[in-house]
């Protein structure tokens, strides 16, 4: 008889529960160090620490750091992403800040294929950009970049 599929937080606790003892959580109080480290509660660790539940994502970054597994690895190889999520959001994926995309590359990069939907997204990007000129100044509606939030 097979052996039944960990779940998510058994996977998680078999990457951590390792990296944390190579990185020095062993013996008297290590949980408590542990949950000091990465600001997670002593109760919290416990249970991680068995495989019984996950721990918060707001963690997981310095879970990663505290035992030096790559945040990425770690949210991969206990099935919190998938690999093709994790390229998505990875800086290299994505234009800096900066760059502008065009309405129809962004367009390209929300999926819009049908063409109907393509032009009505393209029109409702133009008649928004309509709009915010209407609404801003006389001389600043040229170089209206996205409100005064955004130029903050």
């Amino acid at each position: 008889m097979d052996a039944p599929t960990p779940t998510r937080a058994q996977r998680f606790a078999e990457i951590v529960v390792p990296a944390a003892e190579r990185a020095g959580y062993t013996g008297h109080g290590f949980k408590a160090r542990f949950a000091r480290d990465t600001g997670m509660t002593e109760s919290s660790v416990g249970r991680m620490w068995q495989g019984a539940s996950l721990p918060e994502a707001r963690f997981y970054e310095a879970i990663a750091e505290v035992t030096g597994v790559p945040l990425g690895q770690l949210l991969v190889e206990s099935g919190i992403l998938k690999a093709e999520s994790l390229q998505s959001l990875s800086e290299t994926d994505r234009p800096p800040v900066s760059s502008r995309l065009t309405p129809e590359e962004a367009a390209d990069r929300l999926g819009i294929k049908d063409e109907v939907g393509r032009q009505m997204f393209l029109a409702t990007y133009e008649r928004l950009m309509r709009l915010q000129n209407e609404d801003a100044p006389a001389d600043h509606a040229a170089d209206d970049h996205g409100g005064t939030a955004a130029q903050m």
